[in-house]
């Protein structure tokens, strides 16, 4: 079946005992068992739950992976992908990173002796001669926050197998309607479905995709030793938002594209970030990798951190807030807010400057957000 009908129906089949087309949300935390050592199924819901399970079933297969985990957040995802690592152990992680991962190599994992080096994955040889030792696992965005670089995760793929490495890919800015990085190679695809895969700005969610069973077993029982599982109501909220994402996808990719196109022409962006613009150092390898743009875009405004502000503040449809990849607008400047964690040399050494800003366009009318930008523009450079 094709991805808009798996999205409809994925985990959302109808309930067996019932026939409810809506399945129902088992809010249980024990289950009853038939005697000793013989459990119906389920024993506890934080090892196992049916609308838990209805989930990771849909993840898997929008994935094109036998198997998904859910957790609590996306970061709860990340911790238990970390987990797989022991002390001395190191990772390679993408220059441009979210800056709640880097906080978690940085000042979590460091203590209990893993380390981390940053490198340009962009480049093959670079990346190749990062590797040391007992480095076991590559760390990829892509597009990566906020700067939108692509990376090619076919070839990187191919250089972790080469190196006997994990390929892990936070796969949140392009969803899997857009990308699939386990079926490009990757070892574990990672979404914070707070974001796209529910949509809707009213959960805080976490998922990984695997198709190796050992790797898949080793997440499983740390999803269970750790206990980052997301309670059932969560989980229906994400299977409810997962049926459009599709629809979704559709309408955030249009709006960014044209919103990019514009600031683009307008003369007031230094610079605008956004995969399909034909400008876009990435565009080809986006093109071949990713199915649409996706709803994400960062650019630099004239006028430094002072216009940057008045952007901000003067916007009407578009919300100042975190976060990203729900059905309204939202803007918000990296440096102050997303990516504040970093230490500011660190910000800058990536791009992450003061004229720097982040949009992440909804699925409201076109004509609407990009009047929103122009007025907010207007304000701001005035």
């Amino acid at each position: 079946m094709r991805f808009a009908t798996r999205a409809v129906h994925a985990g959302n089949e109808p309930d067996k005992a019932t026939g409810a087309v809506a399945p129902p949300i088992f809010m249980a935390s024990t289950f009853a068992q038939d005697g000793i050592g013989r459990p119906r199924g389920y024993e506890y819901s934080r090892s196992g739950n049916p609308t838990r399970e209805r989930l990771e079933r849909a993840v898997a297969d929008l994935e094109g992976g036998k198997h998904g985990l859910a957790f609590s957040s996306g970061l709860g995802a990340i911790t238990t992908v970390a987990s797989l690592l022991k002390k001395g152990d190191h990772v390679l992680i993408c220059n441009d990173v979210y800056g709640g991962t880097f906080r978690l190599f940085n000042k979590v994992f460091s203590s209990f002796g893993i380390t981390f080096s940053r490198v340009d994955a962009r480049d093959g040889d670079t990346l190749s001669k990062a590797i040391r030792r007992r480095t076991k696992m590559i760390w990829l965005e892509s597009p990566t926050n906020p700067l939108m670089v692509v990376l090619d995760i076919r070839s990187i793929a191919k250089i972790a197998k080469e190196n006997h490495l994990l390929l892990a890919v936070d796969n949140t800015f392009a969803s899997p309607y857009i990308q699939n990085p386990l079926k490009l190679g990757a070892s574990i695809s990672l979404h914070s479905t707070t974001k796209y895969v529910s949509g809707h700005s009213d959960l805080i969610g976490g998922a990984l995709a695997v198709s190796d069973e050992q790797l898949h077993e080793k997440l499983k029982f740390l999803q269970n030793a750790m206990g980052a599982v997301p309670s059932p109501f969560d989980c229906y909220l994400v299977l409810r938002g997962i049926r459009t994402l599709h629809l979704r996808m559709e309408q955030h990719s249009r709006n960014a594209q044209a919103i990019a196109e514009m600031l683009e022409s307008s003369g007031r962006a230094t610079e605008v970030y956004y995969p399909f613009l034909r400008s876009s150092p990435y565009h080809d390898l986006a093109r071949k990798q990713m199915s649409l743009g996706g709803g994400m875009l960062s650019f630099r405004i004239r006028g430094g951190y002072k216009a940057a502000s008045r952007f901000l503040e003067s916007l009407r449809i578009f919300v100042l807030a975190e976060s990203l990849g729900g059905v309204e607008s939202l803007a918000e400047h990296p440096g102050r807010m997303t990516h504040s964690s970093l230490p500011r040399e660190e910000r800058e050494r990536m791009g992450i400057t003061d004229d720097l800003i982040r949009l992440s366009v909804g699925v409201e009318d076109p004509e609407d957000l990009l009047e929103d930008v122009k007025q907010a523009l207007d304000s701001a450079l005035s």
